[in-house]
């Protein structure tokens, strides 16, 4: 009795370490990525469906943080979106094996807004494109719209009227993005 206890235990014990070496072995190349607190995850399938959309609940390494060999086989985008950029990396499922697609990691600089005494400084790293465009209304009507094209930095102070004061909307079109900015002066 006590042999076929102690086989039964064995069995349990490498079979414990087995599943967890095979769960270890389930990502085929990882692609190290840290991830914060509050930064926000999109997962898109090979059609550009949503397939989940929501809130880094705590920082880590994102194939930790997320599961992604429950996934259907396919082919799939994941998109990081942090303060100042968005990183996307794109990655296949096969049969639970999870592997990264060498060379798909790339950022899009997000612009920054920032409205002071009736300006509006608006600016964007050019490193992932060399063009912007930009449309500001006022309480829904274009007042402007222009095109900023350069190379390593995107800038543009656009002077605004301080006798109209009210409801602006500042967009910006980059990297196939739509960029939005409400203020008020």
């Amino acid at each position: 009795m006590k042999t076929l206890i102690k086989s039964i235990l064995v069995v349990v014990v490498m079979l414990g370490a087995l599943i967890g070496y095979a769960s270890e072995m389930s990502i085929a190349n990882p692609i190290p990525q840290f991830v914060n607190e509050g930064n926000h995850i999109s997962v898109y399938d090979a059609f550009g469906n949503l397939m989940y959309s929501g809130k880094i609940k705590s920082n880590g390494n994102l194939i930790k943080l997320y599961d992604f060999t429950q996934l259907d086989n396919g082919i799939y985008k994941v998109e990081i979106n942090k303060a100042f950029e968005i990183e996307v990396i794109s990655f296949e499922v096969i049969h639970r094996i999870v592997k990264f697609v060498e060379g798909s990691k790339h950022r899009i600089f997000k612009p920054v807004f920032r409205n002071e005494d009736a300006r509006l400084l608006i600016s964007k790293l050019g490193a992932d494109t060399k063009e912007m465009k930009v449309n500001i209304y006022f309480e829904d009507n274009l007042i402007y719209s222009d095109t900023v094209k350069g190379s390593e930095v995107l800038n543009r102070v656009y002077e605004l009227d301080e006798s109209l004061p009210g409801e602006y909307t500042a967009v910006v079109k980059s990297n196939n993005r739509v960029f939005t900015e409400n203020f008020r002066i």
